[in-house]
């Protein structure tokens, strides 16, 4: 899912994204709740009419921004206090009112609002930080059918239900403590939601960690629910991920390494700064077949990138989302056909080669 935290993935309009073949675009409610304010956008029709955006769209329920603002809030059973990064105004965010703004914004997949656990933690501090994410899961759960199923809670929240079926996830925590991380799915799937997340992870800690706990706990999700592992990743890490039987990811990496230079290709990563490629009249990636690897050269994208030209970031955002978009596809080609070991060897086999 191409990230688009402020209702627009960095650099890209909704109709290039459409080409590029995005069918669900992540945004984000934190930042939305502070600007626009998620009463706008539910007046302007909800998120998908204030974005012109016709597919599903996922909002994160503001739980890891506000786990990002470490020194700007206080954590309670009851929610968290929080100051606004734009101009120091105090707001307070609990599960309830965050079901409330994602219901607002209309988005077709909810996620129920937990608490980032840090990285490192104690064992204590994890399992204190899974308990309150499970207590706040059972209350997103409760709070987001309240609104959907009685018309006054929803008047009453001053809010108009602009979409009748989101679904609504809950996020796994636990850290890298393995039996916390089982301990987190069980209470998750005792609640019972649409889908289930794997959070917390990503956030430093070694990556041999983090596929730990993803080798352990995948396998344990639910079947017939949709597995999405949070803010993950490298094109590496999603098809060893997708090995592992996950099927959702999310991650600005494509759209921000982007804007620094660096573009994904089947041959592992390129810096278009390098000199090397200032006369190099080859497209970004010969086996790619996006709209910019089709036109535009090497050089010209380097001579872009130099003289700082916006059109520099929106042609290399469009070939890396473009890059992990067709990654996925042929993935979901391969798993169909019963040949994805074969393409996991092929692919990772070619990353590792890197640029000659």
């Amino acid at each position: 899912m191409p990230v688009g935290t402020q209702g627009t993935v960095k650099a890209l309009t909704q109709q290039m994204l459409e080409e590029a073949g995005a069918s669900i675009i992540l945004a984000n409610t934190y930042h939305l709740y502070l600007r626009p304010g998620h009463s706008t956008i539910n007046q302007l029709g909800g998120l998908h009419r204030f974005m012109s955006w016709e597919h599903p769209i996922l909002t994160d329920s503001g739980g890891f921004q506000v786990f990002s603002l470490n020194s700007l809030r206080k954590l309670s059973e009851e929610g968290v206090e929080f100051q606004s990064h734009l101009n120091g105004s105090t707001h307070f965010l609990s599960p309830e009112r965050s079901m409330e703004i994602q219901a607002a914004l209309g988005s077709d997949i909810v996620m129920a609002f937990d608490e980032c656990t840090s990285f490192p933690a104690t064992r204590d501090e994890a399992l204190t930080s899974l308990t309150l994410t499970e207590h706040w899961a059972r209350r997103s759960k409760l709070r987001l059918g309240e609104l959907h199923t009685d018309p006054a809670a929803a008047e009453n929240a001053g809010i108009t239900i602009v979409n009748q079926t989101q679904a609504l996830f809950g996020i796994n925590q636990g850290s890298t403590f393995l039996d916390l991380r089982e301990q987190s799915l069980e209470g998750l799937v005792e609640i019972g939601f649409d889908g289930y997340a794997i959070g917390g992870l990503s956030v430093g800690e070694e990556k041999d960690a983090m596929f730990e706990v993803v080798s352990r706990i995948a396998p344990l999700m639910p079947e017939d629910r949709p597995r999405y592992l949070m803010g993950v990743g490298t094109p590496e890490d999603i098809v060893e991920a997708v090995a592992l039987g996950v099927d959702m990811f999310d991650c600005v990496m494509p759209t921000r390494n982007a804007r620094n230079g660096q573009l994904f290709t089947s041959r592992g990563k390129l810096n278009i700064k390098n000199a090397r490629y200032r006369d190099d009249a080859q497209p970004i990636d010969d086996a790619c077949r996006c709209a910019v690897c089709t036109r535009y050269s090497r050089a010209y994208l380097r001579h872009l990138y130099m003289s700082g030209e916006i059109l520099g970031s929106v042609l290399s955002s469009l070939h890396n989302i473009s890059f992990y978009l067709d990654m996925m596809g042929m993935m979901r080609q391969a798993i169909t056909l019963g040949t994805f070991i074969e393409f996991r060897d092929s692919f990772l086999s070619g990353l590792a080669r890197g640029q000659d």
